[in-house]
C-alpha cells in the first residue's frame, strides 16, 4: 500500500491550509492509502532555520519525506509565493528529496490573484526536487472554508473540485511503474 505524506507549510495551528490538508488526509485515508501528516511549524524553530538536519525531529521528518510514495503540499500564500516555514523545509531536502514521488500541491489565499502560485512559485521547486510528476493542484479560496461553530469544512462545490484533485493524485499514484514506488516496510 503506497505511503502518503501531507507537508503542511502554514504557521498557524488553526489555518485554512490545515483545514484543506484535513480534508484530503481523510479522503486518501478512506481510499485505502496510509497516510500521515507533517505540519512543519511544529517543527524545533532553530533546528530548522540553522538546516540542522541531523537533528531527531528534523531527521525524522526528511525520513518521513524519503519513505513516502506520495507528497502532499499545502500552503498558505504569503506575498504572491509559499510561506518561508515552507521553504525553510524544502531547502532541507536533498536535490533529488521528491524524487520518484507524485506531489500533489495545494495553496489557500484569500484572492483570485494568487491562483498561479502554484505554477509560478511552487511547482518548479518541486520539479527541481526531483518529483517524478506533479499533478493538478487546486487553490482554494480563504472564503470558501468555514471555520468556527460545529466542525470545519469547505464549501460542497470547493469539496467537490478538491477531491477530483485528489482522485487524480491517487490514481496517478496508484499507476506509478512500481520500480517507482519504494518499497520500505
Amino acid at each position: 500500500m503506497p505511503r502518503l505524506l501531507a507537508i503542511t507549510g502554514s504557521p498557524s495551528a488553526h489555518s485554512r491550509t490545515a483545514v484543506v490538508a484535513d480534508h484530503v488526509l481523510r479522503r486518501l485515508s478512506h481510499s485505502g492509502f496510509d497516510t500521515a501528516l507533517l505540519a512543519v511549524r511544529e517543527l524545533p524553530a532553530a533546528d530548522l532555520l540553522a538546516a540542522r538536519r541531523g537533528e531527531p525531529e528534523i531527521r525524522r521528518a526528511l525520513e518521513a519525506v524519503a519513505e513516502a510514495d506520495g507528497v502532499v503540499i499545502a500552503t498558505p500564500v504569503y506575498k504572491a509565493s509559499y510561506t518561508g516555514l515552507l521553504k525553510a523545509f524544502l531547502d532541507l531536502l536533498p536535490q533529488d528529496g521528491l524524487a520518484g514521488k507524485t506531489v500533489l500541491p495545494l495553496v489557500t489565499g484569500g484572492s483570485l490573484a494568487h491562483v498561479l502560485t502554484i505554477d509560478y512559485a511552487l511547482r518548479p521547486v518541486l520539479t527541481a526536487l526531483g518529483a517524478r510528476h506533479v499533478t493538478a493542484g487546486r487553490f482554494v479560496l480563504d472564503s470558501t472554508v468555514e471555520r468556527g461553530s460545529g466542525p470545519d469544512r469547505l464549501r460542497p462545490e470547493v469539496e467537490l473540485d478538491l477531491f477530483q484533485a485528489v482522485d487524480e493524485f491517487a490514481e496517478a499514484l496508484s499507476s506509478a511503474p512500481a520500480a517507482a514506488l519504494t518499497a520500505t516496510p
